[in-house]
Parts: C-alpha cells; structure tokens; sequence
C-alpha cells in the first residue's frame, strides 16, 4: 500500500474516533455516519496488519518505482491585446479600403460621423391626419440632424406652412423637442393643403425652401402627403428654372438648390403602405380599438344583442381584421374581401337566432 493511502487511513482513523466519542457522549446523533466511521476504522485496521509502516519496510525488497512523471509542456504565451488607435475613425476608413466593395451614401455598413453633414438645411413638417408617434419621429429626426452638423426646421401646419412660408417656418435646436415623446398626435401641426396642387403653390413653396437653404425634407404623412412630396421632387427643376426666369431667386441659388432630396416616413393608423412593417400609428390605433370593444363587451352580453363596430382604415383593412382576431369577433367584414348581400341573414342562421325576429323589414 502506498504512503498516501497509509496516511489517509491513518486520518480516517483519527477522526473516526472523535466521532466516535461525541456520540457516546450524545452530542451528536448521526446513525448513517457512524456506521460508515466503524466500517472505515475496520480497513484500516486490516490494512495496518497486513502491511508495514514505512520506515518498517525491508529496503533489500526492490520496491516498485513510479513511472517518472514527463513535464508539462510549457502554456504558450498569450499576446497582448492590440493597442486602441488613436482615431477609430480613421482606423475604420483603413480598414474598409481593404475591402473589395465600396461603401456609399446610403448603403448599411456607413458610419454617421458627428458633424458629418455639417451647413445643409432639413426640413421636417407633418401632413394628413395625425397619429400616435409623429412626434418622436420629429424628434428623431431633429436630433439626429443636429448630431450630424445640419441645420433644422419645422415647417408647421404642413404643406400650408410650406406654401406661406414666414413664421411657419422656424429653425430647431436640441430642446425644441423636448418633453414631446410621449405625446399624441404632433406638435407642429397638420393640415391638409389646395394651394399645394396647384403649380403656382408649389412655386411659392420651393421660393420658401431655397431662401432658407433647404434641399433635404423628412415628410412624415400618409399616402397623400407623400404623393404630394414625390410631385414636388419632380417639379422641382422646372420650378427652379421658372424662378430663375421670374427673377424670384438668383442664379448662384438656383446652382446651390439643383437638388431635392426626400425621406418619406409613413404616419398613417390603416397600415396601408408598402416598404415598412407598420406604419406609424397602427400599434396605439389598435389599442384604442381593443379598449372600446372591451367596455363594448359587457353590455353586448347583458343585453343579448349583435353589436356592429365600424373602424377606420380606409381602403386597408388591417385595423379590423387584427382587431377582430383579438376581440373574438364572430364576423369581420373588410374591403379585401367583401360580404356577401344576405350576410345578415347567415349570421343569424349560424347563431341560432330568429330571423324574422331579429331583421327589420326593408
């Protein structure tokens, strides 16, 4: 038996008899643990008499050599890590030069700097009806204008505002929008515009945007508001050109104008436009409609009565439909898919009810 078994029977033994005097004293009651105290005291012991200690050991016996342990193989060294450049910036760009596509306005993967777009005029307004979240889009925009060095402006009251210019048109710094996030409908304003249809509307809107330096607008509307700015973006080089010829704006501003650019963000509750997930308002439109179906409810079943809720979505009927999966609405009608003309009737039929009874007489 080796040292290191002779040693630990030897502790084993020790402390077995500790154990063993604690519990004749009853001091501590451990029927499970004594038992396997005894057990052990009892190998030890037959270990003891079967070989000697060590230093009683014959040295004329060969005792049995351990293989000779091979040493460990030294751990690698683990290099440092990389010192931070001192402009990331410029370690980026150098890095992207590597690679083989050339990153572009535009294109995922381009870093906004701060600063980056620093003198250009944006403009921001609001068009069509209001919904929920305009404002923390006004306030995205502004702030993130801000960030890349632009100079930002509110065009209130919409397209209105765009066409009358003067006080309408007021620049924006960091606290102009502040305390709006959480606000319903848009602190600008909105308003539907007749004189923008007409060119010589737009004429005066495009003579307020180039006084002031703007060639890039964030339009936040719905279908409308942003078929109007599409129209605007295609008649813009022509109304340059008939401003120029007026004599409304200078050659120099017509050169520094040539472009317009625009960003549509889509602020409509019927969720009726291609290229986004959901437009802005949907979310707290349903909201609003799940709310008035449940107070709805309880008088519904008291009463025993069909109740008919009629929802706004326009052409869309995305604000009925998800609102009837949700409601547990018996029936959902909705312009995709139009009822037929004795729906009333069938709908009787499948609720077991009398249809003479429940139907008016045309």
């Amino acid at each position: 038996m080796s040292d290191q078994v002779y040693w630990l029977i030897l502790a084993l033994e020790r402390y077995t008899e500790e154990e063993e005097s604690l519990v004749q004293r009853g001091r501590r009651r451990r029927g499970g643990m004594q038992h396997l105290f005894i057990l052990l005291q009892i190998i030890a012991e037959k270990a003891k008499s079967s070989e000697p200690r060590p230093e009683e050991r014959d040295e004329s016996v060969p005792q049995q050599q351990a293989p000779e342990e091979t040493p460990p193989a030294p751990e690698e060294a683990i290099p440092p890590p990389p010192a931070l450049p001192a402009d990331p910036f410029q370690a980026y760009q150098n890095y992207m030069a590597t690679m083989d596509s050339q990153i572009t306005m535009g294109q995922e993967g381009h870093l906004i700097e701060r600063g980056m777009h620093k003198g250009k005029g944006i403009a921001v307004f609001t068009s069509g009806g209001d919904s929920q979240g305009m404002n923390s889009a006004v306030r995205a925009v502004v702030r993130m204008g801000l960030y890349v060095g632009a100079r930002v402006y509110f065009i209130k009251e919409g397209y209105q505002g765009m066409v009358d210019g003067g006080d309408n048109i007021v620049e924006a710094n960091w606290s102009s929008v502040s305390g709006i996030i959480h606000k319903g409908g848009t602190v600008i304003g909105s308003a539907r515009c007749m004189d923008f249809r007409e060119r010589e509307g737009r004429m005066r809107a495009a003579k307020n945007l180039i006084k002031r330096g703007i060639t890039n607008l964030v339009v936040i509307g719905g279908d409308g508001s942003l078929t109007g700015a599409n129209l605007f973006r295609q008649d813009w080089v022509s109304l340059l050109q008939l401003l120029l010829k007026n004599g409304e704006i200078t050659e120099e501003e017509s050169k520094t104008n040539a472009h317009l650019n625009i960003v549509g963000m889509v602020g409509s509750i019927d969720n009726d436009f291609c290229g986004t997930d959901m437009t802005i308002g949907t979310d707290s439109a349903l909201h609003r409609i799940i709310e008035a179906v449940d107070a709805i409810a309880a008088t519904a079943y008291s009463h025993q009565r069909c109740f008919i809720l009629e929802v706004m979505g326009r052409h869309c009927g995305y604000l009925a439909l998800v609102a009837a999966l949700t409601s547990e609405a018996d029936y959902v009608f909705i312009p995709e898919n139009p009822p037929p003309e004795n729906w009333s009737e069938k709908i009787c039929r499948e609720r077991g009810l009398d249809i003479k009874h429940h139907l008016r007489k045309k």
